[in-house]
């Protein structure tokens, strides 16, 4: 047995030395770069590749299977003479004897100066036609298909069963200086990634692999350049199909046209895991750096290869989001309050899928208002808005554009024209009336986005305990809209402004090209004095309103709302005062006039309270005719007809004031009421700029003419009375009469 022993290891030694000596002779006496023509045949036929070997095949039979390639190309063969990949150097070599075992066995991996140049003319035809298809399938006008056989996919299953069986371990794989470049001709689209290094340690299954990836990246819609290193270590199994990257960092820099000359550093952190036999990616200890922007969160993705479902959640640290704005270029137009954005915090759970993103139990913080509730993408082709969030409070008026200079200057001309008008009209209203009302006051300049609102889908149901709009606060604020198809619907705004409600309703329909508005409006007990007064002007009226009103109008900017403005309204304006409106004044002019007296006292600005102050409004065009105005104030009964145009912001009335019998002591002796003055409606003309308010209005001198001609024919008619008494029958008695009236 032991002589068997003996002859057994000298013939394994004598095969052994005759591969060793096969091996010398194959790589010594047989050159591969003989064969260079009927490699690049093979390619041709099997891959449709053009392949140019411009300089040496290097090999190695044993102990190592070695390959190494100097300056080589490939290009498809509809452009044989342009390729679209060039190498400087490929170097690899697998040991023999552990193939046998089915384990590969490799020392380090070098490839240099790898570069593909990737490229599609202007009519969508690629530099990389049929590569990788067998020439005869490639050169078919139609290609050929084949469902697979039974057999074939149980190859199939063979080969990938017998690929995971393989066990791997290489030394290394080292990338230096490779580049990647992109150009669409039809599109315009360019992109780069050069300078590209991959580093690895040993590449053993089942234990941690050292990986260190960087390249720089380019590409010029937008322009854009960024610097992106990322490094970790690789975990895999492919039996269990299960990869992990960990302590994963993700690090660089971006700058380009977007960020406007500044520059983005950013750097991610964590834990990432694809499994595919449970169809999970996850990314776990997720830290995420933007300049100064911090998070942190946590992500999973289930259902890979059918619905990709995205579960997590995300928290944003406190950020002052002026200032981060600033370092990535985004410049904020100037803010009624230059401090707002200065606090931004975010805490929400994320969910999603390939078409859809959910920001769930999200609380936010911005500046001094909280909000909670839900923000979400409902679809990502309709850009489909889903808004639900309750807040605190939230003032609006800080985050509206500061107004223009040219804009202040234009509202600084118009009230110095609005102050000269008044000044004129004298608060005594002696002066005449202007004879036009003041220029338009509204921008021609189209507001309402239609391309914008004509893609939008969304829905917003808000809630707040205060929102402050145009120094108005309202409180209990609730607002229902819809958008969709250029369809923009208010369903419900609601909210309480001081002591009053309001209820507003409305639509937009941006199909048009002059989008079409309608706004059902209700106001109960709401003060008007704030909506109306201005920081050097009071407000020219004051009491609570009630309001009913049924707009529509259409166009896309105020000038052309106004112009095309149509409804109808009815409006009750109780416990008021017309301030700096002394018809008090006025009227004891008249009757000072009609007793034939000068006033002893001088005119006194002075208000004019009044119980309720109604009518109704039919709008046309901009032009709004109130035909039956009523106003009852302390012993007078008011009641007249105009127009408010709101086109010019300019009004014209009638008013007749009637004096009801009150006895109250009258500021001056010439105007002592006199019984005859009792039921005698006193005109009034009001005209002028609406910002006038009740200095607008003074006494009507040609009305005056007609209360002093009827008052005239009254005495008379009295004096008849007593000097004919019953001399004359009743109906000559009449006659006479009538003929002095």
């Amino acid at each position: 047995m032991k002589a068997l022993g003996k002859i057994l290891g000298l013939i394994f030694l004598g095969l052994l030395l005759i591969i060793v000596a096969l091996g010398f002779a194959l790589t010594h006496l047989f050159d591969p770069n003989d064969y260079k023509d009927e490699i690049r045949q093979l390619v041709r036929e099997k891959a449709s590749v053009e392949l140019t070997l411009n300089g040496d095949i290097g090999w190695s039979l044993f102990p190592w299977l070695g390959l190494e390639l100097t300056d080589a190309s490939v290009a498809s063969l509809d452009t044989p003479d342009h390729p679209f990949a060039n190498l400087r150097l490929l170097g690899l070599s697998v040991r023999v004897l552990p193939l046998l075992r089915k384990e590969v066995q490799m020392s380090d991996i070098r490839i240099d100066g790898l570069n593909l140049d990737l490229q599609r003319d202007d009519k969508g035809n690629s530099n990389w036609n049929n590569v990788g298809k067998p020439l005869q399938t490639a050169q078919s006008d139609t290609p050929a298909t084949s469902t697979p056989t039974d057999s074939s996919e149980s190859g199939n299953d063979e080969t990938a069963t017998s690929s995971q069986n393989l066990k791997l371990d290489i030394d290394s794989l080292i990338v230096n200086g490779a580049r990647i470049s992109y150009q669409d001709a039809q599109k315009g689209d360019q992109f780069s990634a050069e300078s590209i290094q991959i580093t690895t340690g040993a590449i053993t299954e089942g234990n941690p692999v050292p990986v260190k990836i960087s390249a720089f990246f380019g590409s010029n819609k937008p322009l854009l350049r960024a610097r992106s290193e990322l490094q970790g270590e690789l975990r895999f199994d492919r039996a269990l199909k299960r990869y992990q990257l960990e302590d994963a960092k993700l690090s660089g820099e971006i700058s380009g046209d977007p960020f406007n000359g500044q520059t983005l550093t950013y750097s991610a952190q964590g834990q990432l895991l694809i499994d595919q036999a449970a169809q999970v990616a996850e990314w776990n200890g997720l830290k995420l750096s933007a300049n100064q922007l911090r998070a942190l969160g946590e992500l999973k993705v289930r259902d890979l290869s059918s619905a990709p479902k995205l579960s997590g959640g995300l928290s944003i640290a406190p950020l002052n989001l002026r200032e981060f704005l600033a370092t990535i270029g985004q410049k904020l137009p100037p803010l009624n309050d230059d401090k707002t954005l200065s606090k931004f915090e975010l805490t929400t759970r994320l969910s999603g899928s390939d078409k859809s993103l959910s920001l769930d139990e999200l609380k936010l913080t911005l500046d001094d208002s909280h909000f909670t509730g839900d923000v979400g993408v409902a679809d990502f082709t309709k850009q489909a808005l889903r808004v639900k969030l309750k807040g605190d409070q939230f003032d609006l008026d800080r985050y509206l554009p500061a107004k223009t200079k040219e804009s202040q200057k234009a509202k600084s001309a118009r009230s110095a024209e609005v102050k000269d008008s008044i000044a004129k009209a004298g608060e005594s209203g002696s002066t005449p009336l202007p004879n036009a009302p003041t220029e338009h006051a509204w921008s021609a300049t189209d507001i309402v986005p239609l391309n914008t609102l004509r893609k939008l889908d969304a829905q917003l149901d808000l809630s707040l305990g205060q929102l402050t709009v145009d120094k108005q606060t309202l409180n209990d604020v609730a607002l229902k809209a819809q958008a969709q198809q250029g369809l923009i619907t208010l369903q419900d705004v609601r909210g309480k402004l001081g002591s009053g409600d309001v209820a507003v309703k409305g639509s937009l329909d941006a199909r048009p090209d002059a989008a079409l508005m309608s706004l059902q409006t209700t106001l109960k007990n709401v003060a008007v004095e704030p909506f109306l007064k201005k920081p050097d002007q009071p407000s020219p009226v004051k009491g609570n309103l009630n309001l009913q009103a049924d707009l529509t109008t259409q166009g896309n900017n105020q000038k052309s709302w106004v112009e095309a403005l149509n409804g109808t309204a009815n409006f009750s304006l109780d416990n008021g005062m017309l301030v700096g409106a002394n018809l008090e004044q006025q009227l004891c002019r008249g009757i000072a006039t009609l007793n034939r007296k000068s006033l002893s006292n001088e005119a006194r600005a002075k208000d004019t309270p009044f119980e309720t102050l109604q009518g109704s409004l039919n709008i046309h065009n901009g032009v709004a005719n109130n035909p039956d105005l009523k106003a009852r104030i302390p012993g007078l009964s008011v009641a007249g007809n105009g127009l408010l145009d709101v086109r010019t912001l300019g009004l014209d009335y009638h008013i007749g004031i009637t004096i009801e019998g009150d006895r109250r002591e009258m500021p001056d002796p010439a105007c002592q009421v006199n019984e005859r003055y009792v039921g005698i409606a006193w005109p009034v003309r009001c005209r002028g700029p609406l910002e006038m308010g009740g200095k607008a209005c003074r006494l009507d001198q040609e009305g005056l003419g007609k209360v002093a001609a009827k008052l005239a024919g009254n005495k008379i008619s009295e004096k008849l009375e007593e000097k004919l008494g019953d001399k004359v029958s009743p109906e000559l008695k009449d006659a006479i009469k009538g003929l002095f009236r």
